[in-house]
């Protein structure tokens, strides 16, 4: 594959890096696999005939590679990572030098490839069903006792009420899970996720 072109609508993003060196060095390893860059979710993103491969992106502590199926790759290396446990199919390489990034070129450039590969050949991570998600006890007392927010949140979209279970689930605390079951009542009852504005 040929080198791909840099897209000056992404130039910004190395600019105002906290990591600028290591984020120049990934872009040109992405681009250097013959992908395309461009701008997805203020981030550089690298697509291969329109199928996202792989995303730049920073943090505090480190900077990464994201993949968008990484949970078909091979990882034979063992060094991708899955970013919380509810991640269903992106997975990471992460960074916090040049070194690193410099020493493991040949094997993030495989890397590149095989998720290209997988592209090509149409597979898709086979993600959990919401039925399959934890349904806190305490939003299922509260569906059973209302049924207009049952038939609510049954209207939403699979995505939609797995925002919610998760982030209901994720209060280690039945009162912060009651808690936040009665911020989001008003937001499920309108038809919104978690995050919809």
């Amino acid at each position: 594959m040929s080198k791909s072109e840099m897209n000056p609508a992404v130039d910004f993003y190395f600019h105002k890096s906290k990591w600028p060196k290591e984020l120049e060095l990934m872009r040109m390893i992405a681009l250097g696999c013959g992908l395309t860059e461009e701008l997805k979710w203020g981030c550089p993103c690298y697509s291969f005939q329109n199928g996202k491969i792989v995303l730049i992106h920073e943090f505090k502590d480190y900077c990464a590679y994201l993949f968008f199926k990484g949970a078909l790759l091979n990882d034979a290396s063992g060094i991708l990572v899955q970013q919380t446990k509810n991640v269903q199919a992106a997975r990471q390489i992460r960074f916090t030098n040049t070194k690193q990034i410099a020493k493991l070129k040949p094997i993030l450039k495989s890397y590149i490839f095989e998720a290209i590969e997988v592209e090509k050949a149409g597979l898709k991570v086979k993600l959990k069903k919401t039925e399959e998600f934890n349904m806190p006890e305490e939003f299922k007392i509260k569906l059973e006792k209302d049924k207009k927010l049952n038939a609510a949140f049954n209207a939403l979209t699979p995505g939609r009420q797995r925002g919610y279970l998760l982030h209901f689930s994720q209060a280690k605390q039945s009162t912060t899970r009651e808690a936040r079951i009665k911020k989001c009542t008003s937001q499920i009852l309108k038809g919104k996720g978690l995050n919809d504005l």
